[in-house]
């Protein structure tokens, strides 16, 4: 009796390195000596298996039809490269953009809690109290001599 297959076949994740060679490249449309020529250029880096071979993630199939899309338009090799770096450089400072605005918006809500309390303390409608100088305190005024 055959082993039944599951119903439906699991996604794999999007990061996840599966995709052999010529898988990659009907996909994308490109011939696998393409996909080659690009890895060789640096715009994408597969995984590699025990024995090298290449595989293909789906974030690998995305951005090969993104440089294909780019290189079908009439922008060279070297555009691409630029944009793509651009866009990682884009995708960097937006995540950094989104961590600097959750930390103000702690801090934010830090000092909020901060002047709560400091007001609950002070009770209500005082000012907070300044540092006092002690009353022994004198002022002693130095001049040089002439």
């Amino acid at each position: 009796m055959a082993a039944q297959r599951p119903p439906f076949a699991p996604t794999p994740a999007p990061e996840a390195a599966v995709y052999v060679i010529s898988v990659a490249a009907e996909l994308t449309g490109l011939h696998p000596q393409t996909l080659r020529t690009y890895e060789r250029l640096g715009l994408i880096t597969p995984g590699r298996t025990g024995g090298g071979g290449r595989r293909y993630s789906l974030r690998d199939i995305e951005k090969l039809r993104s440089i294909a899309e780019l290189t079908s338009s009439g922008i060279g090799i070297e555009g691409v490269r630029r944009i793509v770096d651009l866009e990682h450089q884009a995708a960097a400072l937006t995540a950094r953009n989104a961590e600097l605005q959750a930390e103000l918006d702690a801090t934010r809500a830090a000092l909020r809690q901060a002047l709560v309390a400091r007001q609950a303390e002070a009770g209500p409608n005082r000012l907070p109290v300044l540092r006092t100088t002690p009353t022994d305190a004198s002022v002693v005024v130095w001049r040089r001599g002439r």
